[in-house]
């Protein structure tokens, strides 16, 4: 018997499964006119320093890279790009970011990308003993422990966000 209550399993979750990562599947109520973190901070009534959002960055054709930071910060583009290696880097168009990695603006994860892409997580992201992320669709969040999911996902600690020196 199937538990309604119960959140699919999306195929971030069925990869976390295979590596035998522990994680919680946590549904919000999405909001198609507030995307932001914030929105979906307070639907869960947690610290929005623990709601990463991620996002995707180009410094020209091929070269892409993943930026995950807390759901009230602004992405820093020189530090990105400096910690990627690279002059110069820009948010990709949003219509590409579907072909690109699979997913859909709000519901982008860092896990289960159609492509492993350099990945950096705010150095923050270990503050924590668990953050959220997006499962890969709106509307779900997963639970994880920051350390488990920079293993997984072969990240880098980083500062990458603005304000901080």
């Amino acid at each position: 018997m199937k538990d309604h209550n119960k959140p699919a399993k999306t195929n971030v979750a069925r990869l976390l499964d295979r590596a035998k990562i522990q994680y919680e599947l946590v549904p919000y109520t999405v909001d198609e006119n507030n995307l932001a973190a914030t929105h979906i901070a307070e639907e869960l009534n947690e610290d929005i320093r623990q709601v990463f959002k991620t996002i995707v960055l180009t410094a020209g054709p091929g070269k892409f890279f993943v930026c995950v930071v807390p759901g009230d910060a602004e992405i820093d583009l020189k530090k990105a790009a400096k910690v990627a290696g690279y002059k110069k880097v820009e948010l990709i168009p949003m219509k590409e970011l579907l072909p690109l990695t699979g997913y859909i603006r709000g519901g982008c994860s860092p896990v289960g990308m159609k492509k492993p892409f350099p990945t950096f997580f705010h150095s923050t992201a270990t503050d924590f003993p668990f953050i959220y992320v997006s499962a890969g669709v709106r509307g779900l969040q997963l639970r994880i422990a920051p350390g488990d999911l920079i293993n997984y996902v072969g990240a880098s600690l980083a500062d990458i966000i603005a304000g901080e020196e």
